[in-house]
C-alpha cells in the first residue's frame, strides 16, 4: 500500500488496471502525467519489451499518447476519464506540454517512485489544505495568476513539484529540467521563502531536494542549496536570519498600509512620505541579512533512469 494514494488506485479497476499496475498509473497521473519505459520497467520489475507492450495497450485503448522529448518518445496518460476516476480531473498533466515541462515532470516522478514512503501531497488542493491546517495563510504560498476572459485564476504551487509534509518535517523537491544556470532553482527558492519561514516558526524543519541529471547540474545545485543551509551558522547568524525575516515583514506591513490607505500606518511615520523613507531604510538593511530562502537541510539526487536515452 502506498499511503499517499489513499486507495485511489482502486478506482482504476474499470480500466483493467489492478495491483501494482494500478498503483503505477495513479502515481503517474498524480505526479507527472508522463513516464518512460525504463521507469515502468524498474517499477514493475519487467523487461523493457514487456513495458513496451504495456504502453502499446494504453495507446490502443486511447487512454494515452506519445510525446517527443530529446528525439525519443515518452508516454503520457491523456484520457480525462482516468484523472476523473482518481478525483484529480483538474490536474493539467494530461495535456501536451513543452520539453522543459515534460522533463521536469519526469524527474519529479523519478524521485517520487524511489521515495513512495514520504507523505506526499500530490494535488494542489491537498497542498493548500495541508498548510492551511497548520494555520498558514494562502498569501505566503507560491502562486501564479492566469488571466482569462472569465476572470483571473490563481494556481498555487504552479510548477506542480513534489511536496511532502510529515510530523515535524517538510520536504520540497525541485526538478532541474536542464537549465544552464541556477536561476530556476533560485526563483523556486524565492517563491517558497515565506512558506519555509512560517513552517520553521511552527517548529517544522524544512528540507530541500534538487533532482538533476548531469554532474554539472549536481555541482551547481549543491552549491546553491549549501548556501541556503550553511551548517556553520553561529547563534549570532541565526539571530541575523530572524532579523532579516522581521525586516521583510515590516516592509510588507508598511507597503500594505500604503496600498490600503491605513491611517494608523501613515501616522506612525508621519505621512506617506515618511513611510516611503522608512521603506528605503529597511530595504537598505536587507543586503546584510542572510539569504531569503533558509532551509534546515538538503539533498542533491541524480537520476539514473533519465541520465541517458529516455525511451
Amino acid at each position: 500500500m502506498i499511503a499517499h494514494l489513499k486507495g485511489r488506485e482502486k478506482a482504476l479497476e474499470g480500466f483493467g488496471w489492478k495491483g501494482k499496475k494500478a498503483e503505477w498509473i495513479a502515481l503517474v497521473c498524480l505526479h507527472s502525467g508522463v513516464f518512460t519505459r525504463d521507469q515502468i520497467s524498474d517499477w514493475l520489475g519487467i523487461h523493457r519489451h514487456t513495458a513496451r507492450r504495456f504502453v502499446r495497450d494504453i495507446l490502443d485503448q486511447r487512454l494515452g499518447a506519445e510525446d517527443a522529448l530529446e528525439n525519443r518518445r515518452v508516454c503520457r496518460i491523456a484520457a480525462r476519464a482516468v484523472y476523473r476516476a482518481l478525483g484529480a480531473e483538474d490536474i493539467r498533466h494530461r495535456r501536451i506540454a513543452s520539453p522543459v515541462v515534460l522533463m521536469r515532470r519526469l524527474l519529479s516522478l523519478d524521485y517520487v517512485i524511489g521515495h513512495t514512503g514520504q507523505a506526499w501531497l500530490p494535488t494542489e488542493p491537498e497542498k493548500v489544505a495541508a498548510f492551511e491546517a497548520l494555520g498558514i495563510d494562502r498569501r505566503v504560498l507560491p502562486v501564479r495568476v492566469y488571466r482569462g476572459a472569465a476572470g483571473d485564476t490563481r494556481r498555487y504551487f504552479p510548477l506542480k513539484l513534489p511536496v511532502a509534509l510529515g510530523a515535524g518535517r517538510a520536504l520540497f523537491v525541485y526538478a532541474d529540467p536542464g537549465h544552464d544556470t541556477a536561476t530556476g532553482l533560485r526563483s523556486w527558492g524565492h517563491a517558497h521563502r515565506q512558506l519555509w519561514e512560517e513552517l520553521q516558526e511552527r517548529g517544522r524543519s524544512v528540507e530541500a531536494v534538487a533532482v538533476v541529471r548531469t554532474d554539472s547540474e549536481f555541482d551547481r545545485a549543491e552549491k546553491v542549496l549549501g548556501n541556503w543551509a550553511d551548517p556553520t551558522r553561529s547563534p549570532g547568524r541565526s539571530r541575523a536570519a530572524a532579523t532579516g525575516r522581521e525586516i521583510r515583514r515590516e516592509i510588507e506591513r508598511i507597503e500594505q498600509g500604503i496600498r490600503g490607505r491605513d491611517e494608523s500606518v501613515t501616522q506612525e511615520h508621519g505621512s506617506v512620505r515618511g513611510c516611503l523613507a522608512r521603506l528605503a531604510e529597511l530595504r537598505a538593511a536587507l543586503p546584510t541579512a542572510p539569504a531569503a530562502a533558509m532551509i534546515d537541510g538538503f539533498t542533491v539526487w541524480q537520476s539514473r533512469r533519465l541520465s541517458g536515452d529516455l525511451y
